[in-house]
């Protein structure tokens, strides 16, 4: 099974292909909704899009978990990223495949227990 991006979504900008940061401190969460290549449906995977700067300005450490650091912010160098990533995150069922994508992004079930619904 093989996972395709669906399509990138941030509610912190309008329109991520136009993008420009407004400060060189930035972080934006930036959602990655992917879905098994052979059928429809698809689930969000967040992750936060920082720069170093940003990095320095929390004056405390942060753990890398989930966060893409970019020199700058460029929408195809990011779509990029994320379809090569996902090109390498093939598995033989959706979760294994949705674990895969979920160490780029967290996945939207991550921590999910069927025995607590």
């Amino acid at each position: 099974m093989r996972p395709v991006l669906r399509r990138l979504h941030s509610p912190d900008v309008e329109d991520l292909r136009t993008f420009e940061p407004p400060d060189p401190a930035f972080a934006i969460l930036v959602q990655l909704l992917v879905g098994p290549s052979d059928a429809p449906g698809e689930e969000s995977f967040d992750l936060v899009v920082c720069s170093p700067e940003w990095l320095r300005a929390q004056g405390r450490p942060i753990i890398g978990r989930h966060h893409l650091i970019v020199p700058n912010f460029n929408y195809d160098d990011l779509l990029s990223l994320v379809e090569n990533y996902l090109e390498r995150s093939t598995g033989s069922d959706w979760k294994e495949v949705a674990c895969k994508v979920g160490r780029l992004g967290r996945w939207e079930f991550e921590d999910y227990d069927e025995t607590m619904a």
